[in-house]
């Protein structure tokens, strides 16, 4: 095999011409087994497989610094970079990432994982470069999706002021730039930048100039008509607008195209974008035709492009998915909004049935919620459905324009919690601490697919900034049977005992039933409680434990900082309850891929782990 021939870095350069085609098609149906096995994202890696292979024929590795936006597009990068042996571990735990890593590869120059990132921070490596007084080359990859962001025009905006050497890839898989275009701005860009141009336009101007009195006009004339033959022709006139040279569009399957673009690229001064024209799920005949169902996938079958491991249970996405609907139906001003993540968020059905209704607003979470803050302003219930790591983006907007006015937008928090194979930056174990930070917000976190509907139901017959919180994968249908109504800022009792109470949010009380089964075994009755509301959670009740209690434990699937449990133990204190408190949650770090179970384990969150620490400090 060739790809057997790339065991470290810039072993690609070796290859003759005539070999990387050949090994192209190699590396597709090495990605498609792997993925095919462990899951991952497959038709991002399979439309980048070229582009990539153009890449590393044109920089040096590690010397030369290349981001990738987001980096869930990168699984090439990794294998050309000599991490063959270690692909079979890939999203595990313990094993490659599914991001680019600096700790696993000094040829990763970033950590990525969310979107819009990578041009700020190869603006950074270029000017740190030239502080340094270094001379390595620097390139992002970014796509078409992840320059709607609006972090990635703040960074353009400031590339075009610092000038500063580095090659922006545009990698457009939506095939969004018309086909009748065509090979004409590419065979324009290739001119305009060759030296010979360049040479023959500047001598041009500076001839014409020593004519007296009109040879400025003329060139002030020849400009101008050049400047609007571009507007009309060339794409990337808002790239130029803007001060940045622009490149393409080239056909990103080209490899040598590819390679010929980014070396012209490497030799014109200032910021320069090439635009890649890819298509995503390129060589695999089922991602081709299901991009998004193969965007982010689980293990599947390569000869029918099917899960291996059919899903029998409804999970928490399709639960609210089903009730957005019914929701839709029952309220005309239920107004569904998403960043990017129709399918991911469970929103397409709602699109389907009240497309009037419904808003993408394309990857910008801030605008998203400002956008949801608008449309409530003016008396619509906007449900904004956004994972709970990227909704981390749009903190300050949450603070200003929702909260700060008390408006009523309902935040569905879809992946709360550990997510799993995706890692660090995909970690939902933040959000309860933000969101219980800001005056007027309502956080509430069910214990159940049921409760979930219920919750869902009370936001938006609510009135004022209410979010809820929910895991990914399947929902929790135990427990149908306590289905109390919904009361604000109040818990559910599930079972009473003594000495030992449990105060269990959302997920949490899937976990807590076991520990008090455990506990049970122990020959001890513990209390068990939903507490349903973070954020106002029920003083009230924490109070009435007393009487009967001397251990108060809190269970989230959140960090400790900041926390529900934190929130509690504090108010113990101040009120001079008599209660002990203890605090389960997450450790203040940061969490690497691995199965949810492995990472529960890992932390200690998961029920054998848990009735230890409490028969620890029950018996102390």
């Amino acid at each position: 095999m060739l790809l057997d021939r790339i065991n470290r870095p810039n072993d690609i350069r070796k290859f003759k011409h005539e070999e990387l085609n050949p090994l192209a098609k190699e590396i597709r149906e090495f990605l498609i087994q792997t993925v095919s096995e462990n899951g991952g994202h497959l038709a991002s890696n399979l439309g980048a497989v070229e582009l990539t292979m153009a890449l590393h024929l044109a920089l040096h590795f590690p010397e030369d610094k290349l981001v990738w936006d987001v980096g869930h597009q990168s699984y090439t990068h990794k294998l050309l970079t000599g991490r063959k042996d270690r692909f079979d571990t890939l999203r595990k735990h313990g094993g490659l990432s599914g991001f680019p890593k600096t700790n696993e590869s000094a040829c990763d120059a970033f950590n990525t994982g969310h979107s819009s990132t990578s041009i700020s921070a190869a603006l950074g490596l270029a000017t740190a470069r030239d502080l340094k007084g270094e001379n390595y080359r620097v390139a992002c990859v970014i796509g078409d999706g992840a320059l709607t962001g609006g972090m990635a025009f703040e960074a353009l905006n400031n590339a075009a002021l610092l000038k500063k050497n580095f090659i922006i890839v545009l990698n457009d898989n939506t095939m969004s730039i018309s086909k009748n275009v065509g090979g004409l701005p590419a065979h324009l860009s290739n001119i305009r930048t060759t030296g010979a141009y360049k040479d023959l336009k500047e001598g041009i101007k500076a001839s014409l100039n020593k004519i007296p009195l009109y040879g400025e006009k003329m060139v002030h004339n020849i400009q101008s008509t050049k400047s609007s033959l571009k507007q009309l022709l060339i794409p990337g006139m808002i790239f130029e607008n803007l001060g940045l040279t622009y490149l393409g569009p080239y056909d990103g399957h080209d490899i040598m195209t590819m390679y010929r673009a980014f070396v012209e690229a490497e030799n014109i001064e200032g910021p320069v974008v090439v635009h890649v024209v890819t298509q995503k799920g390129k060589g695999y005949i089922h991602a081709e035709r299901h991009p998004a169902r193969f965007h982010g996938t689980g293990a599947f079958c390569v000869e029918s492009g099917l899960p291996k491991k059919k899903q029998t249970l409804a999970n928490y996405t399709n639960v609210f998915s089903t009730v957005m609907v019914k929701m839709g139906e029952r309220n005309q001003n239920v107004i569904a909004i998403t960043a990017a993540m129709e399918d991911g968020v469970g929103l397409k059905r709602f699109h389907n049935r009240y497309p009037e209704r419904f808003f993408d607003v394309g990857i910008a979470e801030g605008h998203a919620v400002t956008f949801a803050a608008g449309l409530a302003k003016e008396g619509f219930v906007p449900v904004v459905a956004v994972y709970s790591s990227f909704l981390q983006r749009a903190f300050d907007q949450i603070v200003h324009d929702v909260c700060m006015q008390s408006l009523h937008v309902v935040f569905a928090i879809d992946r709360a919690g550990l997510v799993g194979a995706d890692g660090q930056t995909h970690q939902g174990v933040l959000d309860v601490s933000y969101m219980m930070s800001i005056p007027n917000m309502t956080v509430m976190a069910p214990k159940n697919k049921w409760e979930l509907s219920d919750m869902l139901k009370f936001a938006i017959a609510f009135d004022g900034p209410i979010s809820l919180r929910y895991p990914r994968g399947q929902a929790y249908s135990d427990l149908k049977q306590m289905r109390n109504p919904i009361e604000y800022g109040k818990s559910e009792m599930l079972q009473q005992g003594k000495n030992i109470a449990i105060l269990a949010l959302g997920n949490m009380v899937k976990i807590a039933v076991e520990v008090v089964e455990q506990l049970k075994n122990q020959g001890v009755l513990a209390t068990l409680i939903n507490a349903r509301f973070a954020m106002p959670f029920d003083q009230d009740r924490i109070r009435e434990l007393a009487d009967e209690h001397t251990l108060l434990v809190t269970m989230e699937e959140n960090v400790r900082s900041g926390g529900f449990g934190e929130h509690v133990g504090l108010f113990v204190k101040e009120e001079n309850i008599e209660l002990d408190v203890l605090t389960i949650a997450l450790p203040d770090d940061y969490i690497e891929q691995g199965s949810v179970d492995e990472l529960f384990e890992e932390v200690g969150l998961d029920a054998t782990s848990v009735s230890k620490r409490i028969l620890a400090q029950y018996e102390k």
